[in-house]
C-alpha cells in the first residue's frame, strides 16, 4: 500500500491541481461544472461515479445556484464490513486580496500546491480518491465499503450535501471522516446562526431629512445593541475545550442610493456562533428580540429578520472512540508526532453524520493549524509533505477498519 502510494504521488499532485483550476467559488454556489470534471477525473482513475444532482428549488431555498453530489462507492470482500464515508466539499470562498499567485492557477511552488481550496477542501478530494486506490490495489483481508461523499455546499451549511444524501437514503454510513485541515483528529465544534437583518423607513431628500425616517440612523441602534451583545457572550466559555466563548459579528452592511438621499432601507448579515450549552433556537429568539428593541426607538421605522442558517453544534457521536483511536495511531506512527483530538471553534457540515449518530471525526491533509495552509485567506495552500501523509493516515485507517 505504502508503495502504491509512493509510486503515484505524482497522480495525485496533478490530480489536486486540476481540481484547484476549476473555481466552484460559494457564493455564487455554481458548482455544477466542478462536480462533472471531478466526476471525469475520478473515472479516468477507474471509478464508478454516481451523479446525484439536486433540484433547483432545493438548491435555491439554501442559496446555490447548482449542485451535484458524487458518490463513489467501492466494496471489499463480501460488503458485510462497515461501511465508511469519506466527505470532501468542493466548494470555496471567493479568493478575495492579496494573492501571489493565480488563485485559480494549481501552483506548485516551494513543495506546496497554492490554490483556492488547495486546503479547503480539495485536497481531501485527492487524498480519499487516492487512499482507496491503493485498497483497491491490494484488497486482500478486506471486508466493507468505502464511499466517497463529495459535495459542494459545505459553505453555505450543508443542507444540499450531506443533508440531502442522507434525507435521500442514498447512503447509511457506519462512519464517517469528514474533510480536514490539520494533524489534529476534530470530534466536536461550535454552531452557528447566520441572520439577515432589514431595516426600513422612508427616503428623503438631503436638504430636508426630517421628511423621511432615516433607515441607517436606525441601523445604527442596531449594531450597537449587536457590538454589546458581543461584549456580553464573551464572558461565557463552554466546558468543551476548544470552544471558547460565543461570538457575534456583523459581515455585511448595504444600504442607501446616493449621497444626497436619506436611507430609506439598511441590509446587514450577521454570524453568530453557537457554543454546545447553548440552544440555537433559544439564541435566535434572543437576537431577535435585541434587534427589535434598538430600533423601537425609531419613528417610522420597521425591521424584518430572516434567517439564512441555524447549524447545530457538533457532538461526539456513540461509537466515536473507536474510529478515532485507529485513526490517531496511524496519524502518530505516520507523522512522529503526538495528535490532539480536540474541538474547534467553527462550524462545519461533518455535524450532519454526528446528528444521525453516525461516529464522525474531521481530518485530513494540513498542517499543524489551518491558520498556517492559510485556509480562506491569500496564498492557500498545502504541503506536499502533508498530502501525503494524509493519503498514508487515511489508506491505513481504512485497512485497520476493513480488517475482515
Amino acid at each position: 500500500m505504502t508503495d502504491f502510494i509512493e509510486k503515484n504521488f505524482q497522480r495525485e499532485v496533478d490530480f489536486l491541481r486540476a481540481l484547484v483550476r476549476v473555481p466552484s467559488d460559494n457564493p455564487p454556489g455554481d458548482c455544477a461544472r466542478h462536480a462533472d470534471e471531478a466526476a471525469k477525473l475520478y473515472e479516468a482513475m477507474g471509478f464508478t461515479v454516481e451523479r446525484h444532482p439536486v433540484p433547483k428549488e432545493t438548491c435555491a431555498k439554501h442559496g446555490m445556484i447548482s449542485v451535484t453530489n458524487l458518490i463513489i462507492r467501492e466494496r471489499f470482500g463480501s460488503g458485510k464490513g462497515p461501511v465508511i464515508a469519506l466527505n470532501a466539499h468542493g466548494d470555496v470562498v471567493p479568493p478575495g486580496t492579496g494573492w501571489t499567485v493565480d488563485p485559480y492557477g494549481g501552483v506548485e511552488k516551494d513543495g506546496a500546491i497554492y490554490g483556492r481550496g488547495a486546503a479547503v477542501s480539495k485536497s481531501d478530494f485527492a487524498t480519499f480518491g487516492f487512499a482507496l486506490l491503493a485498497l483497491k490495489d491490494n484488497p486482500a483481508g478486506l471486508d466493507g465499503t468505502v464511499e466517497l461523499h463529495l459535495t459542494y455546499d459545505e459553505e453555505t451549511g450543508g443542507f444540499t450535501g450531506p443533508a440531502w444524501i442522507l434525507e435521500q437514503g442514498l447512503s447509511k454510513p457506519d462512519y464517517a471522516v469528514s474533510a480536514g485541515f490539520a494533524y489534529s483528529i476534530v470530534t466536536a465544534h461550535n454552531g452557528c446562526l447566520h441572520l439577515e437583518v432589514t431595516v426600513r423607513g422612508k427616503q428623503a431628500h438631503a436638504a430636508m431629512p426630517e421628511t423621511g425616517a432615516d433607515a441607517l440612523e436606525a441601523a445604527t441602534s442596531v449594531l450597537a445593541a449587536i457590538y454589546g451583545e458581543r461584549k456580553r457572550i464573551a464572558q461565557r466559555t463552554s466546558a468543551v475545550e476548544g470552544i471558547g466563548s460565543p461570538k457575534i459579528t456583523v459581515g455585511t452592511i448595504h444600504g442607501g442610493i446616493n449621497t444626497n438621499v436619506v436611507p430609506g432601507e439598511v441590509t446587514m448579515k450577521v454570524d453568530r456562533r453557537i457554543i454546545p450549552e447553548e440552544n440555537g433556537d433559544v439564541v435566535e429568539a434572543g437576537l431577535r428580540e435585541l434587534i427589535a428593541k434598538a430600533a423601537s426607538g425609531h419613528a417610522g421605522i420597521t425591521v424584518e429578520v430572516k434567517r439564512i442558517i441555524l447549524a447545530v453544534p457538533m457532538k461526539p457521536a456513540p461509537g466515536v472512540d473507536k474510529l478515532v483511536a485507529v485513526l490517531k495511531g496511524n496519524a502518530e506512527r505516520e507523522l512522529n508526532t503526538e495528535i490532539e483530538v480536540k474541538a474547534v471553534p467553527l462550524y462545519t457540515d461533518a455535524r450532519l453524520y454526528s446528528e444521525k449518530d453516525i461516529p464522525t471525526v474531521l481530518y485530513g491533509a494540513g498542517p499543524r493549524t489551518l491558520l498556517e495552509a492559510k485556509g480562506h485567506a491569500a496564498d492557500e495552500h498545502v504541503k506536499l509533505s502533508d498530502l501525503k501523509a494524509a493519503t498514508y493516515v487515511i489508506a491505513a485507517t481504512l485497512r485497520d477498519l476493513l480488517k475482515a
